[in-house]
C-alpha cells in the first residue's frame, strides 16, 4: 500500500519523549509492510467531519492518525490520545479547489477563537476585524487571489478582515503555502505567483513539499530519524525564486537572521550541478565548523543524486586559500599567529620612539597596512582609509610606514606571511591565469568577508554572469569593517534580493533580537537592508531574560531551563550553549552539569546525543530548538578588553556595534525558545532584549 509521509507527523514526532518516538516510529514501519496485520488497531475517529481519519494505537497512550483513501495511507500525526483525537476531529484533508494540492485544513466552524494579543493589554480573544479598527491588511486582494494562494474557501472571510495583529494569529491556523503567501504579500506588498493548477493532488509542488510519498521501508526510516535536519533545508517559496533567478552578474540574497539565505545558497549550489554537468562549484564561508554544517546540509540535499555533490568544494576561506597556494606553488604557507605580529608592531614601534599607542599600531596594520596588502609608502599614502577617525598627513605616513615596514621584513626574514597574505598571494596567481580552479563560487556569510578574501574570491571566479553568489546578512557582521566591494570590482548594486519572511525564528524571538539592531542597515556601497517588515510564520514563547544575584542562581535557573527543553521532546543534539569567550565557558559546563545534560564542542567530530556547547563567535550560521545564552554580564558584553583595545572612536563605535551585532546572531541561533542569562547588573543589551514590543 502506497504511504504518505505529512510535515505535521514529524513536526508531531519531534514533541514526543525518546521512548514515545521510538514506539511511534515501530508502529509507522508496521502501517508501511503490513498494514493490514491484525495486530494494528484502527479504530475510525467518529467526531471528525473528515470520514477518513483513523487513530492506530501505538503504545497505551500514543495514538498515530492515518488518513486511509482507497488503496493510500497517509501518516497525518501522532500524539498522546486525547490530543490526538483533538487534532483530527478538527482538521479535514482535501484537494483545494482552486490550485489543485492537497491540503490539510483546519476545519473553521472547530476553531472557536482566534486568539489575537490586544495593545491595552486586555484578555484577548476578539476576531480579527475588531481589534483597534486597524485597516484590513488584505484588502486589496480579491477572493479569486485568496484561492490562488491555497486560503480555504471558509476562511476566506477570516483573512479579508484580518489587520496585523489578527493575522499573525490566523496565520497559525492557514496551511502553510497559504500563509506563507500571505505573509510575503504582508511584508512586500506583492503576492507571489502562484504554481499553476493541476489534476493530480500529488503532482502539484505545495504537495509535494508538505507530503513525501514513502518508497520504502528505509525511506520512512531516514525521513523519521532526521526530522529537524531535513527542516533546516527545506526551501520555501518565497526563497524559490532567488534560486531560480539568472543573474547577469555578481549577485547576493540578504535578510535578517532566518530568512533562508544559506537554504538558498545550498539550492543555488545544487541548481548549477543539476544544469550543468561540468560545473565545479566552490561553497565556502568564514569558518571550517560552518563548513562541515554546510557539508552536512548539502548532503541532505544530495541524498537522492549520488555523486552530485562530489563535484563541489566545501571550505573555510582561509583554507581554500591555502590550498590553492599550495597547488600552485608546492608548498605551504607559513601564517604567524597574531601574537607574533603584535610582538613586532610593539618593538618597531618602541624602535621608532614616535609615542603612537600600540592599539593604534596594531588597529592600522590589521585594518589597513595587512588588509590592503600596502607594499610601500607611495601605496600606503593613496589607500583609502575608510571611517577612521584618525586622519593622518604625509609625514605622519611616513614616520608610520618606518614602523610597519620593519614589520614586514621581520615577518619576511622568518618566512612567515599572514592570513591576508595568503589570500593576496593566491590572488595575483589565480587572477592572472585564464582558467579557473572553479566555474562557479557560492559564498555563504559574506558579510564577514575582508579586502583579501573578496579579492581572492574574485580572482578565483571566472568572469561568468553567474559565477560569483554571496548569501549574507550586514546586521550580522561580527568580524571586518566595512569597505566597498564595488571599489574592487565585485558589484552587486541591482542584483542584491531582499528576504522577508523568517522561517526559522519564532515571532517572538524574532521581534526580541530585532531591538538590538536599528530598522536598516547601509553598505558603503548604497546597498540598504531594510529590516523593517520581516515576519515570522510561527509563534512560540517569550524568550526568558534572566539576571541573577549569583552565578549559583544563574546555573539553577539555565539548568531549570534545559530539563524544560528535554522533558518536551527536544534533543540534546537541538539544544546549544552559548557564552561570549572560553573564560565563560565553565559557568555553561555548570549549568549543563546540573541539568544532567552532556555537552560536546564543534571539535567534536561525535556527541550526536549531547548539546553543543562553544562560544557565541562560533554558534553562527547553526540552528537548534533551544538555545541558552550565559553569563552576559556587564564587561562581557561589550567585553571590556575590547573596549580597552580601541585606538579612536570609530573604533569604539565598531566594537559596540559588533558586540551588539554578536548577541543577535547567538540569539537568532534559536527556533524555539531562548534564555539569556546573567549576574547583576547584566549586559547594557539585556534592556533592548527586554524591552516591551
Amino acid at each position: 500500500m502506497p504511504t504518505l509521509l505529512a510535515d505535521s507527523f514529524t513536526a508531531a514526532l519531534a514533541r514526543l519523549a525518546n521512548d514515545e518516538q521510538k514506539q511511534a516510529k515501530l508502529t509507522a514501519f508496521d502501517l508501511q509492510t503490513a498494514p493490514d496485520a491484525p495486530g494494528l488497531s484502527f479504530h475510525r475517529i467518529d467526531a471528525s467531519k473528515d470520514p477518513n481519519f483513523w487513530s492506530v494505537r501505538a503504545s497505551r497512550d500514543i495514538r498515530i492518525i492515518v488518513h486511509k483513501t482507497g488503496a493510500s495511507l497517509l501518516l497525518a500525526y501522532v500524539g498522546h490520545h486525547d490530543d490526538a483525537y483533538r487534532w483530527a476531529e478538527r482538521r479535514r484533508i482535501e484537494a483545494h479547489p482552486k490550485t489543485g494540492a492537497l491540503q490539510i485544513v483546519e476545519v473553521r466552524e472547530r476553531v472557536e477563537e482566534i486568539a489575537v494579543p490586544r495593545p491595552d493589554g486586555a484578555a484577548p480573544g476578539r476576531a480579527p476585524d475588531e481589534v483597534r479598527g486597524a485597516a484590513p491588511l488584505f484588502a486589496g486582494l480579491t477572493a479569486d487571489a485568496l484561492l490562488s494562494v491555497g486560503v480555504p474557501e471558509d476562511w476566506l472571510g477570516d483573512v479579508g478582515r484580518a489587520d496585523e495583529d489578527g493575522f499573525l494569529a490566523l496565520a497559525q491556523h492557514l496551511p502553510a503555502e497559504a500563509a506563507e503567501a500571505l505573509l510575503e504579500y504582508a511584508a512586500t506588498g506583492r503576492l507571489a505567483v502562484a504554481p499553476a493548477p493541476v489534476s493530480d493532488p500529488l503532482a502539484h509542488p505545495d504537495t509535494q513539499r508538505r507530503f513525501r510519498l514513502m518508497e520504502g521501508l528505509d525511506e520512512l526510516k531516514a525521513a523519521l530519524d532526521a526530522p529537524f535536519e531535513r527542516w533546516t533545508v527545506f526551501l520555501h517559496p518565497a526563497q524559490r525564486g532567488v534560486v531560480e533567478r539568472r543573474f547577469n552578474g555578481p549577485a547576493r540574497v540578504v535578510g535578517s537572521a532566518g530568512t533562508g539565505k544559506t537554504v538558498v545558497a545550498l539550492h543555488r549550489v545544487m541548481r548549477v550541478l543539476r544544469e550543468d554537468p561540468d560545473a565545479r562549484v566552490l561553497l565556502t564561508t568564514f569558518s571550517e565548523p560552518l563548513a562541515r554544517a554546510l557539508r552536512a546540509k548539502l548532503a541532505l540535499l544530495a541524498v537522492d543524486r549520488p555523486g552530485l555533490a562530489d563535484r563541489v568544494t566545501i571550505g573555510a576561506f582561509d583554507a581554500v586559500a591555502g590550498e590553492l597556494l599550495a597547488l600552485a606553488t608546492g608548498r605551504r604557507p607559513h601564517v604567524a599567529d597574531p601574537a607574533t605580529v603584535r610582538t613586532l608592531l610593539r618593538k618597531a614601534g618602541d624602535a621608532a620612539g614616535d609615542g603612537v599607542s600600540e592599539a593604534f599600531l596594531v588597529s592600522e596594520w590589521t585594518q589597513v597596512i595587512d588588509a590592503w596588502q600596502i607594499a610601500d609608502l607611495a601605496a600606503y599614502a593613496e589607500v583609502p582609509r575608510m571611517g577612521r577617525k584618525n586622519r593622518l598627513g604625509a609625514r605622519q605616513r611616513e614616520r608610520l610606514w618606518a614602523v610597519f615596514g620593519r614589520v614586514r621584513a621581520a615577518l619576511a626574514e622568518r618566512g612567515l606571511t599572514t592570513s591576508a597574505g595568503v589570500f593576496a598571494a593566491a590572488a595575483a596567481h589565480y587572477g592572472a591565469r585564464p582558467g579557473k580552479p572553479f566555474t562557479h563560487v557560492v559564498v555563504d556569510e559574506a558579510q564577514d568577508l575582508g579586502v583579501a578574501e573578496l579579492r581572492f574570491l574574485a580572482a578565483i571566479a571566472p568572469a561568468a554572469p553567474e559565477a560569483l553568489f554571496f548569501a549574507g546578512d550586514i546586521g550580522q557582521r561580527i568580524f571586518q569593517q566595512p569597505f566597498s566591494w564595488k571599489g574592487l570590482g565585485v558589484d552587486v548594486r541591482g542584483r542584491s534580493v531582499t528576504l522577508k519572511v523568517n522561517y526559522r525564528t519564532s515571532h517572538q524571538i524574532r521581534r526580541a533580537a530585532d531591538r538590538l539592531l536599528p530598522g536598516s542597515v547601509r553598505d558603503v556601497d548604497g546597498i540598504e537592508d531594510e529590516r523593517f517588515g520581516t515576519v515570522s510564520v510561527f509563534e512560540g514563547p517569550e524568550p526568558e531574560i534572566l539576571v541573577a544575584a549569583d552565578a549559583e542562581e544563574e546555573a539553577r535557573a539555565v539548568a531549570a531551563f534545559l530539563r524544560a527543553a528535554l522533558a518536551d521532546g527536544i534533543a540534546p543534539s537541538e539544544i546549544g550553549l552559548f557564552v561570549r569567550s572560553d573564560a565563560e565557558l565553565p559557568r555553561a559546563r555548570a549549568a549543563a552539569a546540573a541539568a544532567g545534560l552532556a555537552v560536546r564542542t564543534l571539535e567534536d567530530r561525535g556527541g550526536a546525543a549531547a548539546a553543543l556547547l562553544g562560544t557565541m563567535h562560533l554558534a553562527k550560521g547553526l540552528e537548534f530548538r533551544a538555545v541558552a545564552l550565559v553569563a552576559c554580564d556587564e564587561g562581557v558584553l561589550p567585553l571590556a578588553a575590547r573596549i580597552a583595545d580601541v585606538a579612536d572612536e570609530f573604533e569604539l563605535d565598531e566594537v559596540v556595534t559588533t558586540e551588539r551585532q554578536l548577541l543577535y546572531v547567538a540569539a537568532t541561533r534559536a527556533r524555539d525558545r531562548l534564555l539569556v542569562s546573567a549576574v547583576a547588573p547584566g549586559s547594557e543589551y539585556l534592556e533592548d532584549l527586554s524591552a516591551p514590543p
